[in-house]
């Protein structure tokens, strides 16, 4: 069980993305299409498994006055591998992404649970975070990729949904969802829509405002 909640509570407990508020510049910039954010989302999954794993096997050996310049050599090995993937198999896709599936390397979400995670817990648990944090930062990917590429082009995987009026029909494709703004505001959106639900992961005022004096007579 213990297990299960590392897989599960980073999705919506714990999200990286809409709580913690890491990894949000290739939630923003990748999202244009649900391809394109799956295709990263996969991505980033399989670099934080496979180099949280890599670390923890090798955390008791590893010098803390060099500890992160290891997990970056071990992260950007990963990415290059990944990315090599990519343009072998898919390289439309490779190409659209550019050069935002190399910056995985320094993704908070993937170098925050390799530090802070994988170097002080055993293959297993920490894997078993990796895959949990990975999918995570997947929901948010794939929320705002299919609502941007809906909105913006009337389509969903390229597959035609609402009928665009270039096309005979009665929609009309909102340009802002292309463009970067736009996941600003539908990530505000979804940050909000979950602390309204989840109110648990509102944060605290660090401070309250004095009461105004009323003014003398």
């Amino acid at each position: 069980m213990k297990l299960w909640a590392q897989v599960t509570d980073p999705i919506l407990h714990q999200n990286p993305v809409t709580l913690q508020i890491l990894g949000i510049c290739s939630a923003l910039a990748v999202t244009t299409t649900l391809a394109a954010a799956l295709t990263m989302s996969a991505a980033l999954t399989a670099v934080i498994i496979a180099a949280s794993g890599i670390i923890s096997l090798i955390r008791t050996h590893l010098p803390s006055s060099i500890r992160l310049i290891v997990q970056i050599i071990i992260v950007a090995s990963l990415v290059i591998v990944v990315d090599q993937f990519l343009q072998a198999f898919f390289y439309e896709m490779s190409q659209r992404l550019s050069v935002f599936v190399s910056l995985i390397a320094t993704n908070c979400v993937v170098l925050g649970r390799t530090e802070s995670f994988a170097l002080h817990n055993r293959p297993l648990p920490a894997m078993a975070d990796a895959l949990g944090n990975g999918l995570g930062y997947s929901a948010v990917l794939i929320i705002l990729g299919t609502m941007r590429e809906l909105f913006g082009r009337g389509t969903i995987m390229d597959i035609p949904v609402l009928p665009t009026i270039e096309q005979g029909g009665w929609f009309e494709p909102m340009n802002l969802m292309l463009l970067a703004p736009s996941a600003f505001f539908l990530l505000g959106g979804l940050v909000w829509a979950i602390r309204s639900w989840r109110t648990e992961q509102v944060e605290k005022l660090e401070y309250k405002l004095a009461p105004a004096e009323e003014p003398r007579r």
